[in-house]
């Protein structure tokens, strides 16, 4: 089942009466259940193209297709319920309210999608413990380490169980170890809950671990390359 669809996909921004193309007539198709990357050097599309499926921003030309709607031409208001049903975001900058705890954080988008607040608090809680947080549910964001933060970001992006999860560079910001445990960490959640990750990134160890890599160059795609899917980490090899 294919889960996004880009058709001729195009991107300009209006830079002080310069039309400057960021992403131009790109097609793409991913489909469920997919771990992939866009990666690609600054100022290659990567992350317009990532605010495009995620309808944070609006096409110049072509057709967004997400879980079977075309999103083309969606108010803001229907972009946003979108984002509600379908999509987690993890952002580099982690995007936490900073006056709100870990596990209301990640409870917040359960109480926009009208949970009665016994259930959030009890998922949010057991998402939380198995992104390895159990007990520090009750800190804010200023007490909790910037792996620890991503963590909150990664339970938040997917408590309420979304088909995809866009995420934004998010190992920008941590050192090797943190990034790499928290990438197999979401390696994880989609192979036991079928979650669709798509990242953009420039990070070689994010490339490693994707199972499809889709590199752009100038606003299109240059290589497209599908890698054979790699087994848990956990197994041991045969001798």
């Amino acid at each position: 089942m294919n889960i996004i669809e880009l058709q001729s996909i195009t991107k300009t921004y209006d830079t002080n009466g310069l039309t400057v193309p960021a992403v131009r007539g790109v097609d793409l198709v991913v489909e469920k259940g997919e771990f992939s990357a866009l990666a690609g050097p600054s100022g290659s599309g990567k992350t317009t193209l990532l605010n495009l499926i995620g309808g944070l921003d609006n096409p110049s030309g072509g057709t967004v297709s997400v879980g079977g709607e075309n999103i083309t031409g969606y108010s803001p208001r229907q972009l946003s319920d979108l984002r509600l049903r379908k999509i987690g975001f993890i952002f580099q900058a982690y995007n936490l309210i900073p006056v709100l705890s870990a596990i209301e954080n990640v409870e917040y988008i359960l109480l926009l999608q009208g949970m009665e607040k016994t259930e959030r608090r009890r998922r949010s809680a057991a998402m939380l413990a198995e992104v390895g947080l159990e007990g520090l549910t009750d800190r804010r964001p200023h007490q909790l380490s910037g792996g620890q933060q991503q963590r909150v970001a990664v339970a938040r992006a997917i408590v309420s169980e979304p088909d995809i999860v866009l995420a934004d560079e998010p190992t920008a910001n941590l050192d090797q170890k943190t990034g790499a445990a928290l990438l197999d960490l979401m390696h994880e959640l989609n192979r036991t809950k079928g979650i669709t990750f798509l990242f953009s990134t420039h990070d070689g160890m994010v490339m490693e671990r994707a199972e499809r890599l889709i590199s752009l160059r100038d606003g299109v795609v240059e290589h497209d390359r599908v890698k054979r899917r790699a087994k848990p980490r956990s197994a041991k090899r045969k001798r």
